[in-house]
């Protein structure tokens, strides 16, 4: 007789409904303060200098921001340059959620600004560097990033 094994059903994850009405991604307003995610900020600065190598003074700008744009930015602290639109500009905080579409960004006072990607221009400082993303060629998720090859291009006008 021969024995059967028997499969193991895989464990299913929430649908799209499902985790809308558990309000899985949904930061509590008094989880919303800036202070609670100065520590995630550390965290990242201290990412990105392993990842681009300490940034010495000597490391070539298009390295370090080809290494950038594929980066994970939750924790990092940008300021919207330029826009569009202009109640957009100078809209500085700490990147708590990425989307495909938009930055969730909380600020110094304590709120939390929805961004979107498309028609704005980014700014992230450290250690002295600052590199510019370009939000409309920055539409994908960073998962998705990651994995992508990105074309060297000049500047783009929005």
């Amino acid at each position: 007789k021969k024995k059967t094994k028997q499969k193991r059903k895989k464990t299913k994850g929430f649908t799209a409904k499902q985790r809308r009405e558990l309000r899985l991604f949904e930061i509590e307003p008094e989880q919303q303060r800036y202070a609670i995610f100065l520590p995630l900020h550390e965290l990242w600065k201290q990412y990105i200098r392993d990842l681009c190598h300490g940034l010495k003074p000597d490391a070539q700008p298009h390295m370090i921001q080809g290494k950038l744009l594929k980066a994970d930015l939750h924790g990092a602290i940008v300021t919207v340059t330029k826009s569009k639109c202009p109640s957009y500009v100078g809209i500085t905080g700490i990147i708590l959620q990425e989307f495909k579409h938009v930055f969730k960004i909380i600020t110094k006072e304590d709120k939390l600004k929805v961004v979107p990607k498309l028609n704005n221009v980014f700014s992230l400082e450290l250690d002295g560097f600052i590199s510019y993303i370009y939000g409309s060629k920055f539409l994908l998720r960073a998962s998705e990033r990651s994995a992508k090859k990105f074309k060297l291009k000049g500047t783009i006008d929005l």
